[in-house]
């Protein structure tokens, strides 16, 4: 799994979604819903320049987080801050909510999936405290990175504004 295998796993409960139209299994839906930016705009130079991979970031406008795909949970990080997933395309991605918010050693975070569970688009994985990391001092952008994009030969940011999570946020060719 390349960059989640440095990690310890953990886990926590499943939520199931409600029933989904099909996919592309390639692309990304947004996870969140809020306003989608450029990596470059994060402000971050782990994720603006890109070092993790391509891929894009949203301003939460609630701490709801979910399935941006169907696939797999590869990583629940042990400080609930950050996901590692896997399409049904081989698309690897990582969520990672807030910026620095490793340091709140899993406050603020509320995981509902597990390591190795399957997830369908829509599903609920995270609830974040957004009002608790941004007392702690922390922003809350959320990366949205495919820590594979070498694997691709494009990797195109489809939307910008404020969206609804599920709308295609990466195509991923």
């Amino acid at each position: 799994m390349g960059l989640f295998d440095r990690f310890k796993k953990g886990s926590q409960t499943a939520v199931q979604s409600e029933t989904q139209a099909p996919t592309d299994p390639k692309a990304v839906y947004l996870p969140m819903n809020g306003k989608v930016i450029d990596l470059k705009e994060v402000g971050d130079g782990v994720f603006s320049e890109g070092m993790l991979g391509q891929g894009a970031a949203v301003e939460p406008s609630d701490g709801k987080v979910y399935a941006p795909f169907d696939g797999e949970i590869t990583m629940v990080y042990d400080t609930k801050h950050a996901l590692g997933l896997m399409s049904k395309g081989g698309v690897e991605l990582l969520i990672h909510i807030g910026l620095d918010t490793v340091n709140l050693e899993g406050k603020c975070f509320n995981i509902k999936v597990k390591d190795g569970q399957k997830i369908k688009k829509g599903d609920l994985m995270a609830i974040a405290d957004l009002e608790g990391i941004k007392k702690a001092g922390y922003r809350t952008v959320t990366p949205v990175i495919v820590t594979n994009s070498d694997d691709f030969e494009k990797i195109e940011k489809v939307c910008e504004g404020t969206q609804d999570a599920g709308v295609k946020l990466l195509d991923v060719k």
